[in-house]
């Protein structure tokens, strides 16, 4: 009789019983437990995987080499009938915790110092990259751990590869209680609508600068891989299509596993910081294009970066959101799109000019066809509570014409996620970008032209006051020394032209400015309808403080060339 496959809810409360046997036995925490069930997960998943792979090789007459033989094999050393196992339970007091230390892991993330190292070694070298020692308190309790997982089999094949699954829940816990790794987290059903609104296909290369845990990659390729039939499809999606980023050294190695597990047999991923291009490894990534098909992806948003982060960007600032756009905007093929997270913020904001010329940049350069503003409580178990929204855009020609729709109505929290249903009208009216009681199109070429035709006069005007004051200066300097109390009103009427001209500049700078507050405002909405958060005052209250100094500032330069 066929053993039943294994229910997700039966997973679940696998994964949860190993989390609950490590908390207790020196792993407190999640961001201690998460990485240690991550490796163990994968070494076993991995070794069935082999397993399979061996047999269908044996059945067609093909050699297979693998890559993890005897005795370090999860079949060998982890599982309850393993040789090596049953040697080590008969040895001394924490023989198994020793072994693994002294040997199994030592041989595994030697792999990646050997230069003869397939693939498949090198990621299972960077996957236990950050794994120095077991530190488990007994042998019973690491028993204990490995009989869990090893019965994590015959998964039920209506979900997705395991690991994906748990993850989830598990990175929502490492954002809980100040462990900081919400992060990490997007909720896979954002994930999920931001890539079937892309819609990837085979043959793109998808990038992801700020990669996480690898869940855009992940869902896309889920996506991209459910309507692959011909084997070169699968080839080309399982080892040549997706590339990321990832700077934390505790998340490198459970990207890794998470996209191996998935099915993509070769993640190119880069271990480093994608701002200031610092690198701690880069042999995976080796080969990859300057520039991508499909970009997914959702940048740090409220984080400060210092000057080495901003060197090489065109447009300087600490907001690291900023400074991704600008790497994305770089990373883009000729012909790409781009579905990303970008904080309402940086939406909004036009008195800084980083953000207006990093926008300016976006919308002359890419066609902005949507921005969809998400519910202020999205992120919240995720640990960040600043409201949203959702940026699609393709290269290659400037925006003319922008489709919004609005979510803000919608309830979500950490009892009421945000779900795939919530897209529903979304995905309705995107084909054709109607109009409705959520969705609103706005002409930003008119707009564009209106914000000109206000600021033109303004500068107009400007122009022959500094010609004058011009003109008043040269005559100061000519009769400065025969007649120095002419020359000094002289003087003092340029400045007062000056400052005039300064603030008719001004005016029509910050006019154009404003073109590039892009915050989607429902023009149909109540308004009471949206509901605002402590994180959306913060953010008000901080701008208008910079909106303050830079008037104080502009007043000073006035009051100092009076």
């Amino acid at each position: 009789m066929t053993e039943p496959k294994l229910r997700l809810s039966d997973l679940n409360h696998k994964i949860k019983s190993a989390c609950d046997r490590l908390r207790v036995a020196n792993y407190a925490g999640a961001m201690n437990y998460v990485p240690m069930v991550s490796w163990l997960l994968f070494l076993r998943l991995f070794d069935e995987r082999e397993e399979q792979e061996a047999a269908e090789a044996d059945a067609l007459g093909i050699a297979f080499t693998p890559a993890l033989a005897e005795p370090y094999r999860w079949r060998d050393w982890a599982s309850p009938g393993g040789e090596q196992r049953k040697v080590l339970q008969q040895g001394a007091t924490d023989a198994l915790k020793n072994w693994v230390n002294q040997n199994l892991l030592p041989h595994l993330k030697g792999f990646d110092k050997s230069g003869s190292a397939t693939t498949q070694q090198v990621i299972i070298a960077e996957v236990l990259s950050g794994v120095d020692f077991v530190r488990i308190d007994t042998d019973t309790n690491f028993r204990g751990v490995l009989d869990i997982l090893d019965a994590v089999r015959d998964v039920d094949d209506t979900h997705t590869f395991p690991l994906s699954q748990v993850y989830e829940s598990l990175l929502l816990k490492m954002g809980e209680k100040g462990n900081d790794g919400g992060q990490f987290f997007t909720p896979r059903d954002v994930v999920r609508a931001m890539v079937q609104a892309i819609d990837p296909r085979t043959g793109e290369t998808v990038y992801d600068p700020c990669c996480g845990t690898g869940g855009f990659l992940a869902q896309a390729f889920e996506y991209m891989n459910r309507d692959e039939k011909t084997a070169a499809g699968r080839e080309t999606l399982e080892r040549r299509t997706f590339y990321g980023r990832e700077k934390e050294d505790s998340v490198f190695p459970i990207t890794l596993a998470n996209l191996v597990l998935h099915g993509i047999q070769e993640p190119h991923i880069w271990h480093g910081d994608t701002l200031t291009e610092s690198t701690k490894h880069d042999a995976l990534y080796a080969g990859a294009p300057g520039t991508f098909s499909v970009i997914l992806t959702n940048p740090p948003f409220g984080a400060k970066v210092g000057k080495e982060a901003q060197a090489k960007f065109a447009y300087k600032t600490g907001a690291t959101e900023i400074l991704f756009l600008q790497h994305i905007l770089d990373a883009m093929a000729a012909d790409g799109r781009c579905g990303m997270v970008l904080s309402e913020g940086a939406l909004f904001r036009t008195n800084e000019d980083a953000y207006v010329k990093t926008k300016r940049k976006l919308l002359d350069t890419c066609d902005l066809w949507c921005v969809l503003s998400l519910p202020g409580g999205v992120f919240t178990a995720a640990g960040a509570g600043v409201k949203t929204s959702l940026l699609f855009f393709s290269k290659g020609k400037p925006t003319e014409k922008i489709w919004y729709y609005d979510l803000s109505h919608v309830k979500v929290g950490k009892t009421t996620p945000m779900t795939l249903a919530n897209f529903a009208e979304f995905f309705r009216l995107l084909p054709t970008r109607g109009d409705g009681d959520y969705s609103w199109t706005v002409d930003f070429s008119a707009r564009k032209a209106s914000a000109r035709a206000q600021a033109e006069p303004l500068r107009a005007e400007a122009k022959p006051l500094e010609e004058r004051a011009e003109r008043l200066r040269a005559e100061a300097k000519a009769v400065k020394k025969t007649r120095p109390s002419e020359s000094a009103e002289r003087e003092s009427e340029a400045a007062s032209l000056e400052a005039q001209a300064r603030a008719l500049r001004g005016d029509a700078d910050t006019i154009e400015a404003n073109v590039y507050d892009l915050k989607a405002v429902n023009p149909r909405a109540k308004a009471a309808a949206t509901p605002v958060t402590v994180a959306d005052l913060l953010e008000r209250i901080a701008d208008g403080e910079r909106d303050a100094q830079a008037a104080l500032d502009r007043l000073r330069a006035t009051l100092h060339t009076v």
